[in-house]
């Protein structure tokens, strides 16, 4: 850790200084905007309490040197892969000088803070972008009471599959559908198959879920046939996002068989704005998950100590769902479930790691997600699958309404954050998306 990460850190930004922002000056995560109703390719930014800083209008006025200007003219384009792709010398070199910069009394005193305020933007006045162009995404099965729970439906006697301790398990997603936080979601259309019938049928799905995930975004990536050793993974890993994959069980189920997810998953996918840096995350870096006495020994390439001693990270998650009744009637989201990320049975390395060991190319802008984030409570399972037994056991919500699975006019909302004691809160800002109808069956 270093200065960036002082908890008596204060910004002359007011908003960052509030407990309940995301966006302190501690955190500094990445992402891309534009100015809502103005025609402009989307502008690489940093979060700040309720503002975004443009960095290409600071570097523009003369306030980055070195490396950290070097990584500033990378953030010129509307992704921020040239970025990723620089290493953590440098997204490092641009953070230090960005909490300078942004932190009461820092460099250049009033004249460098005037043209500072030059180059805010306010949230409200700003449409957040994909953080990426992302070439490829991979979404893993990382959480084993997830797997037990979904595992137990199926397969009482035996949940978990062989393989599941010993190496992480992940399908190849669908990129192109990858889509920005707030972006509507539509039900999917599908084959699937009614209780007690035989024949597939084609239609909207009924059973549409979320999953609350995590998702991390690739930095320097690998040439094609090379491996990543685990003890350096992490250097190949820019930062972190709230992922909410979209899930049709229905469709799922009668297509998985024999070679896993196909359409019951990648007609969306939705992410997080804002990019929070594993720099910013570093104090909230927790121990692997611990293996219980009888679970298989690591393979050598999948085990350092290093990883094992903080490989984790301590990051709450939840859940909130907002009907279009509480939405008409003014009221405020409910919250589901609360999780945290750290017991996740395989960490981010080990994950990449794995990924690469065949000599498969990672690229700067991939993104690796986690699969759904459950726990061991009641309450910390990550998806509506496991929260409601499959549809057996339904939520209620307010004004008695409930749910086994979402339905049409649902918002969900995912939010994520990070707090210890003598440190300061950081969060993830917000991961939505709200439920519109199917398209007429032709």
């Amino acid at each position: 850790m270093n200065k960036t990460h002082d908890p008596g850190l204060r910004s002359w930004v007011e908003s960052a200084n509030t407990k309940s922002t995301d966006f302190p000056v501690q955190n500094l995560p990445f992402g891309v905007f534009s100015r809502r109703d103005v025609f402009e390719p989307g502008r690489v930014g940093v979060a700040i309490g309720d503002q975004i800083l443009d960095v290409t209008a600071a570097a523009n006025a003369g306030l980055f040197e070195g490396m950290a200007s070097e990584a500033a003219d990378a953030c010129g384009s509307a992704s921020l892969n040239g970025f990723m792709a620089l290493g953590s010398e440098y997204w490092s070199a641009l953070r230090r000088r960005l909490s300078e910069l942004l932190c009461e009394g820092g460099t250049g005193g009033d004249k460098t803070r005037k043209k500072l305020e030059g180059c805010l933007v306010a949230m409200r006045d700003a449409e957040t972008k994909l953080p990426a162009c992302i070439p490829n995404y991979t979404d893993f099965y990382a959480s084993s009471y997830h797997a037990t729970n979904v595992g137990k439906m199926f397969r009482p006697n035996t949940p978990l599959l062989p393989n599941y301790k010993h190496m992480p398990i992940a399908y190849h997603g669908r990129a192109s559908s990858i889509v920005v936080s707030s972006t509507p979601v539509r039900r999917p259309l599908g084959q699937t198959v009614a209780d007690g019938t035989d024949a597939p049928a084609f239609g909207p799905s009924r059973l549409l879920d979320y999953e609350l995930e995590v998702g991390a975004f690739v930095g320097p990536g690998n040439d094609h046939g090379e491996t990543i050793a685990i003890e350096s993974a992490v250097d190949h890993v820019f930062g972190l996002c709230l992922v909410n994959d979209w899930s049709a069980r229905d469709i799922q189920k009668w297509e998985y068989q024999p070679l896993g997810p196909f359409l019951g998953k990648n007609f969306a996918t939705s992410v997080s704005p804002w990019v929070v840096t594993l720099e910013a995350l570093e104090p909230y870096r927790v121990p692997a998950y611990e293996r219980s006495a009888g679970d298989p020994a690591l393979l050598p390439y999948l085990r350092s100590d290093s990883d094992q001693k903080a490989g984790g990270f301590d990051v709450t998650v939840e859940v909130y769902l907002r009907t279009r009744r509480m939405r008409d009637g003014s009221a405020q989201p409910v919250r589901v479930s609360r999780g945290n990320f750290k017991h996740m049975y395989w960490t981010i390395a080990q994950m990449l790691t794995h990924h690469t060991s065949n000599g498969c190319n990672l690229q700067p802008g991939d993104m690796l997600a986690s699969g759904t984030v459950s726990g061991p409570d009641k309450g910390s399972q990550g998806c509506l699958l496991e929260l409601t037994r499959g549809g057996q056991e339904p939520l209620t919500l307010i004004g008695g309404e409930r749910r086994a699975f979402l339905e049409d006019g649902d918002e969900v909302i995912i939010r994520g954050y990070c707090e210890t004691e003598g440190r300061v809160r950081i969060g993830f800002g917000a991961c939505r998306g709200t439920v519109e109808p199917a398209i007429a069956v032709r």
